[in-house]
């Protein structure tokens, strides 16, 4: 009689790939999650595929940062490289690289920063012009789907347009149509060395309080050519993932953030609930709400309570 059944097909698991060290580290305020090195990645991947996952989400951490995010572009960047060692190791895993540029630029906003003495301003059309950049550097080493998850107004449009033009129309794009500006993000921005330095970024993450502004948004990606859209997060925005799905009928995912995650993995070490249950009813409520796929870090240990 169950209506919503969870499968691993509907997970995906995020990887922090990180230049600056040669063996994985534990991120303290996200336990069991770790960075990973470049000459890592390609086993965990294919980890991750033997527990019977089909798709992985890169998030890079370079060894050099500056202003014009130049390590998210380059040849040799770490995302890149990872691409080409998981897809040489393991080529039936569908791999998505994270298309923003915060984790590169020194000041680790999501795009190119003008200051004007205390007042400083995020600049659009530049900032667009480096993630088209990345998300071919990115297709070029390999990768099946980009995600652009900066928020930069006509960025998914950019996107398609120079994907298109370097001959990788197959790649596609899961774009982060309706990304709020959350209190939750907290410990992702330790595992990925990408706090802001000044200011915040609800300039162009959007205001938790609007849900028709997330529809606007979203249909707007889904005219410049996404793939799928984007929910983010997850448990405080079960309304925007409805709506979502109901609205636009397209494939929608949905990720589950870095502090939805500490807060069960903080209750359950104190023996305040019981971990696995918790999880498999918060993923089971994400599926019901309408997502089809669903990131998360516990997508290696939810596969194997669902095969069990």
């Amino acid at each position: 009689m169950r209506e919503t059944v969870l499968t691993p097909n509907d997970f995906i698991l995020p990887l922090f790939v990180s230049e600056k060290i040669a063996h994985r580290r534990n991120i303290a305020s996200m336990p069991g999650v770790e960075q990973i090195s470049p000459n890592e990645v390609a086993a965990e991947a294919a980890r991750a595929a033997a527990a019977g996952l089909q798709a992985v989400l890169l998030f890079g951490i370079p060894n050099e940062k500056d202003e014009q995010a130049s390590s998210a572009y380059a040849e040799d960047g770490v995302v890149q490289k990872a691409v080409r060692a998981i897809k040489t190791e393991t080529p039936e895993l569908l791999v998505i690289t994270d298309v923003c540029l915060c984790e590169y630029m020194s000041h680790g906003h999501c795009g190119v920063v003008r200051q004007d003495g205390d007042h400083f301003h995020v600049l659009n059309d530049e900032s667009v012009e480096l993630l088209a950049k990345t998300a071919v550097s990115h297709a070029a080493a390999g990768a099946d789907l980009v995600a652009p998850s900066d928020m930069m107004d006509g960025r998914i449009g950019a996107i398609r347009e120079a994907l298109d033009a370097a001959g990788y129309e197959q790649t596609g794009i899961m774009s982060y149509a309706a990304k709020f500006a959350s209190a939750f993000y907290g410990p992702f921005r330790e595992a990925a060395e990408s706090p802001p330095q000044f200011g915040d970024r609800r300039t162009y993450q959007m205001d938790p309080a609007n849900a028709a502004e997330a529809l606007r948004e979203v249909a707007l990606d889904v005219a410049e050519g996404a793939d799928i859209i984007l929910v983010k997060p997850a448990s405080s925005y079960l309304d925007v993932l409805w709506r979502v799905k109901e609205r636009f009928g397209l494939t929608t995912a949905v990720y589950h953030v870095s502090g939805e995650y500490a807060m069960v993995k903080a209750a359950a070490e104190k023996g305040w609930l019981d971990e696995r249950a918790a999880v498999l009813e918060i993923m089971t409520g994400l599926k019901r709400a309408g997502a089809d796929l669903i990131i998360t870090y516990w997508a290696r240990e939810l596969a194997e309570w669902i095969r069990r």
